[in-house]
């Protein structure tokens, strides 16, 4: 049977997902869309009011743009400090030795923890003289970030196997040195698979939640030093019941999200190479 030749067939293994796709992701983006341009607060019925959630939050809210502030920090710091630990990592691990297994679940095991409240608590406690002031709190987190460096490090390392062998033994010949050899070789070959890992790190950060709301105790201190954005979302639409507020929010981070996505890949036709290219 060739494909197409009975797309009801299709249609009917699609449907789970189709379903799921309307009722779990599109149509509560819709809702959080109407939302949005009213005043709902849980327990009255919400109230058309335009753009005045969205006025409000950019012109007369500065613990908004204190939240924006500190998240873009954030994100500046921990991404490339933790993409660099993570290709780091995976070219030591990516050298022949038979407990190189061992080693990427160990190093890939933050990544399964690190999310959790657990994890945050524990990080709480190992830099409780960190979180109360300002200029180290935020440090505290990029750590907790960084040190979740697994996922990036396992796609590098698929990403350093895939690089015929060929290469490397013609820069020894021409005696290329190890920093000639990265930088010529290694990072040219490797460049879709940073770039795949920059956009998702990227997309990642803006969404942090769980270390800051733990450490700081949900306030975002101190000093708003702590107060990402996706924290502050939280207490306008579970604390203080904001939720057409909250869902303006939503809508400017994801827009926020996919401006700094389009301009990275815009970026990337500079700096990324593929085999197919001439």
């Amino acid at each position: 049977m060739h494909t197409g030749e009975r797309p009801s067939v299709a249609y009917l293994f699609l449907s789970p997902w189709i379903a799921g796709a309307l009722l779990l992701t599109l149509g509560p983006m819709a809702a959080s869309l109407y939302l949005s341009f009213t005043d709902y607060d849980l327990f009255t019925a919400p109230r058309w009011t335009g753009l005045d959630n969205y006025v409000r939050i950019l012109t007369s809210d500065p613990h908004f743009w204190n939240a924006v502030a500190a998240t873009t920090k954030f994100v500046a710091i921990s991404v490339p400090v933790q993409l660099a630990a993570a290709l780091g990592v995976a070219m030591l691990i990516n050298r022949p030795s038979r407990a190189r297994g061992a080693y990427r679940s160990a190093f890939y095991a933050p990544s399964l923890l690190g999310a959790s409240v657990s994890v945050a608590v524990v990080w709480r406690v190992i830099f409780h003289d960190w979180i109360g002031q300002p200029d180290r709190a935020l440090l505290a987190l990029v750590l907790l970030a960084v040190w979740q460096f697994g996922a990036p490090m396992v796609i590098f390392l698929a990403g350093l196997q895939q690089i015929p062998r060929e290469y490397y033994d013609a820069a020894a010949v021409d005696g290329a040195g190890p920093w000639r050899t990265f930088r010529s070789i290694t990072l040219p070959m490797l460049s879709p698979v940073i770039f795949f890992n920059l956009v998702l790190d990227t997309i990642r950060a803006f969404q942090v939640f769980t270390g800051a709301y733990v450490l700081s105790n949900g306030t975002g201190g101190p000093s708003d030093s702590t107060l990402f954005y996706t924290l502050y979302l939280y207490e306008k639409g579970f604390v203080e019941f904001k939720m057409g507020y909250a869902s303006a929010m939503a809508w400017l981070l994801l827009v926020a999200v996919a401006a700094i996505t389009a301009l990275l890949f815009r970026t990337s036709r500079s700096w990324v190479f593929y085999g197919g290219e001439a």
